[in-house]
């Protein structure tokens, strides 16, 4: 079956969830794509999506230029009978698009929240009277649209869903793709199934042929290099590229002198001897020149994504390639500000540190839509290494922003050695459900004792947490054991250090990366 036999449309008005929407469908077996809000009639009579999602944004939609969808485009899936699911903004949308109306409530709600469910059919078919649901809204709607029902209320949201079934619309105040939505995958699945009448035959085989396909319709005859770093990100980019064009794909391999401790070492050893053309550069010197006395991590950020793009070109024009192909995947996009509409979070190094100016013909991604979880789950069809796909999210930038002062040789080292200190220990204590987990080199410093004597040392923070999709996180509760065995070997081991601290905080509000 064609991927383009059965899809969900997620209109995206800036959400930092808009593709974990779009995850949570993929998840249920059926293709969904991304829009922006100006898409026109005709590209949605491409598609012929079996239903809409409107995500939610972080705008009110009374303000000048707030995202709306395109009246022409949204006349037509209404005239269509194509079902409507609305999200935060979007619920709001529909109201206001309806002769619903919304206001800017003084309470705001963030975070879990307890609604009643007053009808039980459509969306909300097989949930309990009361459901624990993820709330992240100023505004809400206070009168709904003619012809519409109140399906659903909170404590501080009088109107918290509403629907109209004759017409297939929906609208939720709620996020029900974040894990945090107890319930969330059952309403979704109920519209996709009950409500759309999907069948939920896509899987991510579907998405390997699909990207090879369109990698040889892009390349042709021609080459392309790709930004290998030996993270599972980049070498399942790698492994779909190889799978389309073969050896004409030159992999390159930078080491940057802000590397994991022994990676470059593993990185050569494990591609060298490889199918494809691997090339390893030490370019350690070149980073460390351009990052010397440079403390904010968006500028580390911006030097380090144009260095990278410096040597790529200078590489593909030894070997001709017009291609530049890289691991990029969808929390980078987002979280980088590169939807239509999205807040810029932290710039990546391969996304918004990219330079204005490029030589390369087309930059690849054929990632961009994935997130991690989704990634591994391609490499284990592609039939990659096990200790390869396993392994934690590693920054393009490297330590470089896993220290919150200048790139120095003792920063760097400071930081790769308790890293591999954490690594260590996790392993040995066999912890399990750890998404990601490394130090942190902080610049101030504190006082301690050694050897009876006072000493004004370094600090290191750890910062280790539980995820599913690296949108939302936990921090790990680790046993008290395995915090001090760390804590001892860092401060042990590595001499300039005296205090190490560790962060409890969940993401929101804190990033997985703090820099």
């Amino acid at each position: 079956m064609s991927v383009e036999d059965e899809v969900i449309l997620v209109v995206d008005f800036g959400s930092q969830y808009t593709h974990l929407i779009a995850r949570r469908i993929r998840e249920l077996k059926v293709y969904s794509q991304i829009v922006f809000p100006d898409v026109s009639v005709s590209d949605i009579e491409k598609v012929s999506p079996k239903g809409i999602i409107l995500s939610g944004g972080p705008r009110s939609v009374y303000e000048n230029n707030a995202p709306h969808l395109n009246s022409e485009a949204f006349d037509y899936i209404i005239k269509e009978g194509i079902p409507i699911l609305g999200i935060c903004y979007g619920h709001q949308l529909i109201a206001l698009k309806l002769g619903g109306k919304v206001q800017d409530e003084k309470k705001k709600e963030y975070g879990t929240a307890t609604v009643d469910i007053l009808e039980s059919e459509g969306i909300f078919d097989g949930l309990k009277k009361t459901e624990t649901v993820w709330m992240s809204h100023g505004d809400q709607v206070y009168e709904i649209p003619q012809n519409f029902v109140v399906t659903s209320k909170s404590d501080t949201s009088p109107i918290a869903a509403f629907r109209n079934a004759s017409k297939k619309i929906y609208g939720l105040q709620w996020h029900p793709e974040v894990v945090h939505t107890k319930n969330g995958k059952k309403i979704l699945s109920n519209f996709v199934y009950n409500v759309c009448k999907c069948s939920g035959t896509w899987d991510l085989s579907d998405f390997i042929d699909e990207n090879v396909k369109k990698i040889n319709s892009i390349v042709k005859d021609g080459r392309a290099i790709i930004a290998l770093s030996g993270g599972i990100d980049s070498t399942v980019a790698a492994a779909i590229t190889e799978k389309a064009i073969g050896n004409r794909l030159y992999a390159v391999f930078v080491d940057h002198g802000l590397l994991r401790k022994g990676e470059a070492e593993i990185v050569s050893q494990a591609f060298a001897g490889h199918d494809i053309n691997f090339k390893k550069i030490d370019a350690k010197k070149r980073f460390f020149k351009k990052l010397e006395g440079i403390t904010d991590p968006e500028k580390k950020r911006m030097i380090i994504g144009e260095e990278f793009i410096r040597i790529f070109e200078e590489e593909s024009k030894k070997i001709e390639a017009e291609f530049l192909v890289q691991g990029t995947i969808y929390p980078d996009i987002i979280e980088s500000g590169r939807s239509q509409h999205a807040e810029t979070i932290k710039s990546h190094h391969n996304v918004g540190g990219l330079p204005e100016t490029i030589s390369f013909k087309e930059i690849i991604e054929p990632l961009r839509e994935l997130y991690k979880d989704e990634v591994r789950e391609v490499g284990r069809k592609l039939g990659l290494p096990k200790k390869i796909i396993g392994q934690y999210p590693f920054p393009g930038p490297g330590l470089a922003v896993r220290i919150t002062g200048p790139v120095t040789e003792e920063n760097i080292r400071i930081c790769r050695d308790a890293s591999a200190i954490v690594d260590e220990e996790l392993e040995k204590a066999s912890v399990e459900n750890i998404w990601q987990a490394f130090a942190i080199t902080l610049e101030d410093k504190v006082v301690g004792v050694v050897g009876d004597q006072r000493k004004f040392g370094r600090i290191v923070g750890l910062r280790i947490v539980e995820s599913q999709d690296a949108m939302t996180a936990n921090f790990k509760k680790l046993s008290w054991d395995v915090l001090e065995n760390i804590s001892t070997r860092i401060t042990n081991e590595i001499p300039e250090v005296v205090s190490v601290a560790y962060f409890i905080s969940h993401k929101p509000p804190q990033t997985i990366e703090p820099c």
